[in-house]
C-alpha cells in the first residue's frame, strides 16, 4: 500500500508552498489479500488568509491509487465553499481558492472528495472528508472595549492607587504566533499616571495630587500586538480621570476683623451682619459651622450658618440699649463639620476672626418701670381719689418729658382718669364691686416733644368689697297656712343672701319687725345657720275674717358696718283637708294649677295696651299723610293716565330742534304771591294757551316757569312741575289724552274697540266719556 502524506507549509513570508501538496487516495492492495485497508488516506490542507495574488491560490492536489493516468477517473469536490470558494480540476485533482479568505470570518472549511469512473459515473473510492485550515496573519489591530473611559480617584492618593483597568482585544489567532499578544503603554498622562503593560491597569504615579490645583486629567493608552515589537498593529483609547475632593483645606477668614452697626431698636432674632470663611474644598467638605467663642457680647448675640451660602449670620438675642452699652466685641470661630482624620497633620481645620458691633442710638419711646401694674381700691372710695401711680421715663440721653393718658377704648365709661404729668390714676365715677370686680385699662406714655414715640402698659384695678349691701331673701316667699292649723306648726323656712363678699362667711340674724313682734299671729325662730322658720302662734285661722297676713322680717349681717333690711312674707289662709293639703284659697293662682298668676295677667294687659297704642299711632300717621287735592274735577284724571312708549330717532335725529338752546334761563323778578299761606279765594286752574309754532324751548320754559310762580293755587311747599314741549311741526301733533278734553270738536273713539284687548281700557274710558256728553 502507498502511504499518504502532505507536504509541510512553507515559511509565512513566502505565501506559497515549496513542494506540491498531494492528498493520496489508496485502494485495496493486490499483494495483501488478508487485510482490508481504508480506501481514502486524508490529511488537512493549510491556506494563508488575505491572498493578494492575481491568480487563483493553489490549495493542494487529490490523487487516487486507482488513477492510471489514462483519464478514466474524475474527481468531485463538495462541502463548504465547493464550486464557489474552492474549485477542483476533475482530471488532475488540483484544488484552488478563487477568492481572498479571512480567518476572522471562517477559520476552517470542511469538504468532501470522491473519485468516480468517468464513463459509468460510479465511485471507485468511498467519499471522505478533509479540512482546509486558514492560517492567520497579523491583519487586525487591537480594539479597546470603550472609546473613552471615565474614572475618578480621591485627591492626595498614594502612589500606586488603582484608577481603572482598560481592555483591548485582537481578532487575530491567539494560538498562532504573536499576532494577538497585546501590550499596553501610556502615550499621554505622565508623570501623573502609569499603566501595567500586560493587564492594562492604570495607577497613580505621583504623590499628593491636589484637586484644588488641577482637577481633570486626560490619559491616552496604547494597545499594541506582536508583543509590542516593531511592525505590530496598535490602537488607542482616552481615559478621563477626575480627582474627587477630600477635606484637606481648612476654612480661612479673608480678614481678621469685621465691623457692623446695629440700631438699638433692632428686633430680637434680626440679622446684624454676615461673615464668611473661605474653604477651597467643595460639597460637604466645605460645610462650615460658626460659633461665638468669647467676647463681651457672648450672651447678646448669636450666630447661625446659612446652608446655601455657608455664611455666618449674626443675630440679636437680647434687646440692645445704647445708653447702657454701645460697643460689643465678639470672637467668631469657623469650623469644618466633616473633618478627615487622614489630613489632621495639615493643621487645625478651623479659623477665628474678631467682630465689632457698634450700637447706634435711636429715639426710643418711654419705658414704664413695670411691664404691668396691679392696683386695689375700695368700692366706697370718694371720687377723685388716687388709687395708684404709673411711672415711665425716656430711655434716651435727652430724657424728654413724658405725658400720660388713658386709652379710652379700654375705659369706655371713663371710670378712671390719670394725671398727665405724674401718672397718678384716680377715680372719676363711683365704683361698685358687685357690678364689676376688675377694671383692665391701658395707660399710654408719650414724649411731649414727639408724641409718636409712645408706649403702653396694662393696669389691672381690683375693686375691694365693703359692706354696703343689706342681706335679703334668697327668693320671694308667698306661703299659706291652713285654717285648722295647730299652734307652733312650721309653715315656712326662710333663707337670705348678701351681695357683699365675706371672708369668714356670712352670718345672718332673723327677727320680726318691732311693730309686728307683739301683735303677730305668727312667730319667727332664728336657726343660727342663716335660716329661720315661721311658726303658727294660735290654733285656728279664719280666711273669711283675714285672708292674708303680711309678716315683716328683719334680716341683719354681722359685718362692719352692720347692714339690715326688712322683708315681707305674704301668708294666705287656705282651706285644707285633715292631712294638711291645701284645698282652696282666695288666690286662685295657688289653687288651680291651670289658672293664670298675677304676673301673667299684668303681662297680658301690657301687651293689649301696647297693641292699642300702636294702632292709634298708625291711624294718626295715615291721617296726617292725606293731602288736599291740587286739581278739583269731577273725575280723577290720574286714574286715566295711559303710558305710551314711543321711541325717538336716537342720536342721529338732528332735525327736531337745537339742543343748544336748553340752558338755564335767567331769573325773572316778578311779583310773586306768598306761598306759605293758603289763598282766601280758590282759583280754578288755568289752562295755558298753546305755544306758537315759532316759540323755542327757552321761551317756552320761561313762560311756564312764570306761570307756575304766579299761580295762586300752587301748594305752599316745594313741588315738581313738569314742562312738556314737543317742538314745532309735529306731524302727529299732541298724543296726550289730557288735552283732548279741551277740544271743541267731538271725536269718535269707537275705533279703539277694534284694536284688541290691549286698548280695551282706553275704549272703555273714552266710550264712557262720550256717553256722558250725550246724556
Amino acid at each position: 500500500p502507498h502511504q499518504s502524506f502532505s507536504t509541510p507549509l512553507s515559511e509565512r513570508t513566502s505565501g506559497f508552498p515549496e513542494k506540491e501538496k498531494v492528498l493520496v487516495l489508496s485502494g485495496n492492495s493486490r499483494q495483501d489479500l488478508h487485510r482490508s485497508k481504508r480506501s481514502w488516506m486524508w490529511n488537512q490542507f493549510f491556506l494563508l488568509e488575505e491572498y493578494t495574488g492575481t491568480d487563483y491560490q493553489y490549495v493542494g492536489k487529490l490523487h487516487s491509487d486507482q488513477d492510471k493516468g489514462d483519464g478514466s477517473l474524475k474527481y468531485i469536490l463538495s462541502g463548504d465553499g465547493a464550486g464557489d470558494l474552492f474549485i477542483i480540476n476533475e482530471n488532475t485533482g488540483d484544488i484552488q481558492a478563487t477568492k481572498r479568505l479571512d480567518r476572522e470570518e471562517k477559520p476552517v472549511y470542511i469538504l468532501r472528495a470522491q473519485a468516480v469512473n468517468r464513463k459509468t459515473g460510479r465511485p471507485v473510492e468511498p467519499e471522505s472528508e478533509f479540512i482546509i485550515k486558514i492560517h492567520d496573519i497579523n491583519d487586525n489591530e487591537p480594539m479597546f472595549t470603550k472609546d473613552v473611559y471615565n474614572a475618578s480617584i480621591p485627591e492626595m492618593s498614594d502612589v500606586g492607587t488603582f484608577v481603572v483597568q482598560v481592555t483591548a482585544t485582537d481578532a487575530d489567532d491567539p494560538t498562532y504566533g504573536n499576532s494577538a499578544k497585546v501590550v499596553y503603554s501610556i502615550l499621554q498622562g505622565q508623570p501623573y499616571f502609569s499603566v501595567e503593560s500586560e493587564t492594562g491597569i492604570i495607577k497613580t504615579a505621583l504623590l499628593n495630587m491636589d484637586r484644588e490645583n488641577r482637577e481633570q486629567y486626560q490619559v491616552v493608552i496604547q494597545a499594541k500586538d506582536m508583543g509590542g515589537q516593531m511592525g505590530g498593529l496598535s490602537g488607542t483609547t482616552t481615559v478621563n480621570i477626575t480627582l474627587t475632593d477630600v477635606n484637606d483645606n481648612p476654612p480661612r477668614f479673608p480678614q481678621s476683623t469685621y465691623q457692623f452697626r446695629a440700631p438699638e431698636s433692632t428686633p430680637l432674632d434680626s440679622p446684624v451682619g454676615r461673615i464668611k470663611a473661605n474653604d477651597a474644598d467643595v460639597d460637604e467638605n466645605a460645610e462650615i459651622e460658626y460659633s461665638i467663642t468669647e467676647g463681651d457680647g457672648y450672651d447678646m448675640f448669636g450666630i447661625t450658618t446659612d446652608k446655601d451660602t455657608q455664611e455666618g449670620i449674626i443675630t440679636v438675642k437680647k434687646a440692645l440699649d445704647f445708653e447702657s452699652k454701645n460697643l460689643y466685641i465678639l470672637k467668631v470661630e469657623a469650623t469644618n463639620t466633616h473633618v478627615d482624620p487622614r489630613f489632621l497633620y495639615l493643621g487645625p481645620f478651623k479659623d477665628s476672626a474678631t467682630v465689632r458691633i457698634q450700637v447706634e442710638d435711636v429715639d426710643e419711646p418711654p419705658m414704664f418701670s413695670r411691664p404691668a401694674y396691679i392696683m386695689e381700691v375700695k368700692e366706697d372710695v370718694p371720687l377723685n381719689s388716687i388709687i395708684g401711680t404709673v411711672t415711665a421715663q425716656d430711655p434716651d440721653a435727652a430724657k424728654n418729658p413724658v405725658k400720660y393718658s388713658v386709652d379710652r377704648h379700654t375705659d369706655m365709661d371713663r371710670v378712671f382718669n390719670i394725671n398727665s404729668g405724674n401718672g397718678s390714676i384716680f377715680t372719676s365715677k363711683p365704683l361698685d364691686r358687685e357690678t364689676l370686680l376688675w377694671h383692665n385699662i391701658t395707660v399710654i406714655a408719650a414724649e411731649i416733644n414727639n408724641p409718636k414715640q409712645s408706649s403702653r402698659v396694662p393696669v389691672f384695678i381690683k375693686v375691694l368689697d365693703v359692706n354696703d349691701n343689706a342681706p335679703e331673701f334668697a327668693m320671694f316667699y308667698e306661703t299659706f297656712v291652713c285654717e285648722n292649723a295647730k299652734a307652733e306648726q312650721l309653715i315656712q323656712t326662710l333663707s337670705a343672701v348678701d351681695k357683699d363678699d365675706s371672708y369668714n362667711g356670712h352670718q345672718f340674724s332673723f327677727s320680726l319687725a318691732p311693730e309686728a313682734a307683739s301683735s303677730s299671729n305668727f312667730t319667727l325662730q332664728d336657726n343660727r345657720d342663716n335660716t329661720a322658720g315661721i311658726f303658727t302662734k294660735k290654733t285656728r285661722y279664719n280666711r273669711h275674717e283675714t285672708s292674708t297676713y303680711f309678716l315683716p322680717v328683719v334680716i341683719s349681717d354681722n359685718d362692719y358696718p352692720i347692714q339690715s333690711s326688712t322683708e315681707t312674707v305674704t301668708i294666705r289662709v287656705c282651706a285644707c283637708d285633715h292631712r294638711g293639703k291645701m284645698l282652696s284659697c282666695n288666690a286662685e293662682a295657688l289653687v288651680h294649677p291651670t289658672g293664670l298668676s298675677t304676673g301673667a295677667l299684668i303681662a297680658i294687659l301690657l301687651c293689649i295696651i301696647i297693641l292699642l297704642v300702636t294702632v292709634v299711632l298708625f291711624a294718626a300717621l295715615r291721617r296726617q299723610r292725606k293731602k288736599e287735592p291740587l286739581i278739583i274735577s269731577k273725575e280723577d284724571i290720574r286714574d286715566n293716565i295711559v303710558s305710551y312708549n314711543d321711541e325717538g330717532g336716537g342720536e342721529e335725529d338732528t332735525q327736531a330742534f337745537d339742543i343748544g338752546t336748553l340752558r338755564n334761563p335767567e331769573a325773572i323778578d316778578d311779583n310773586k304771591l306768598r306761598r306759605d299761606i293758603v289763598p282766601e279765594t280758590l282759583f280754578i286752574p288755568r289752562r295755558t294757551a298753546t305755544a306758537r309754532d315759532n316759540t323755542d324751548v327757552r321761551d317756552f320754559i320761561n313762560q311756564r316757569l312764570k306761570e307756575n310762580d304766579t299761580d295762586p293755587t300752587a301748594p305752599p311747599y316745594d313741588s315738581l312741575a313738569t314742562y312738556a314741549y314737543e317742538g314745532n311741526g309735529s306731524v302727529a301733533e299732541s298724543l296726550s289724552s289730557l288735552e283732548s278734553v279741551t277740544t271743541d270738536g267731538d271725536q269718535d273713539y269707537d275705533y279703539l274697540s277694534d284694536w284688541g284687548p290691549r286698548f280695551k281700557k282706553l275704549a272703555d274710558m273714552y266710550g264712557s266719556m262720550d256717553s256722558d256728553k250725550d246724556s
